[in-house]
């Protein structure tokens, strides 16, 4: 943020972010931490994934999200180990999957980083089968979750 503006929210580092980014012809930023590991997307949390375990930041250097705690607990029920740690850029430009989730974007596959590919450059397994999970549990089709809804 800069320092000489009089600025406050907590969305403006993720807006200076997105315009980084779109201005470098990118269609997503990935924020770190103040130690350069990384933390989250601009509106999303982060999951990578590598040898079918599931990493995603630890809380206190990120937004913690609803969405997020949803996955975790998804994930885990599918069989999933989700583990919270830090995550260095060179563990993400190496992972063989990585997934924003957040309340707009719900889960988003990450194919690209910096022009690079991500594992196949495709949405990865793991990353498909907890959004169709995801999808079904939104829209009641897992019972298990029905506690989670608020009909309208």
């Amino acid at each position: 943020m800069p320092i000489d503006a009089k600025i406050n929210g907590y969305y403006v580092n993720s807006i200076l972010a997105t315009l980084e980014a779109k201005k470098k012809g990118a269609v997503e930023a990935v924020l770190l931490d103040e130690d350069d590991h990384v933390a989250e997307g601009p509106g999303e949390n982060i999951f990578v994934v590598k040898n079918g375990k599931i990493y995603t930041p630890g809380k206190g250097m990120i937004l913690p999200g609803i969405t997020r705690d949803s996955f975790i607990k998804i994930a885990g029920d599918s069989g999933y180990k989700v583990i919270e740690k830090k995550i260095t850029v060179s563990e993400l430009k190496n992972a063989d999957e990585v997934f924003f989730t957040g309340t707009a974007v719900e889960v988003c596959p990450v194919v690209k980083l910096n022009g690079r590919n991500i594992g196949n450059g495709r949405p990865g397994l793991i990353t498909a089968k907890l959004k169709v999970e995801y999808n079904r549990i939104i829209r009641g089709g897992n019972k298990k979750y029905k506690k989670w809804l608020t009909h309208v």
